[in-house]
């Protein structure tokens, strides 16, 4: 994995969309505050993600769903 802010961002909407405990948890209140500054495309989706969003995109699933357990 490298930094690029848009792998982040584009890894980090999808995996807080997919991966949120309802509206009133902690993941849902995150993706609300990243959905005013980026605005993704409408084709947006995991496999339309490059090499180095996917490995990001897998690892915050990860770490959301090992917490929500």
């Amino acid at each position: 994995m490298y930094f690029d802010r848009y792998d982040i961002a584009e890894a980090y909407y999808l995996a807080l969309s997919h991966c949120h405990s309802g509206q009133w948890s902690k993941e849902y209140a995150r993706l609300c505050q990243l959905s005013r500054k980026f605005k993704p495309s409408p084709l947006l989706e995991v496999k339309t993600l490059s090499e180095n969003g996917r490995a990001i995109y897998e690892n915050v699933c990860n770490k959301l769903l090992r917490i929500s357990k």
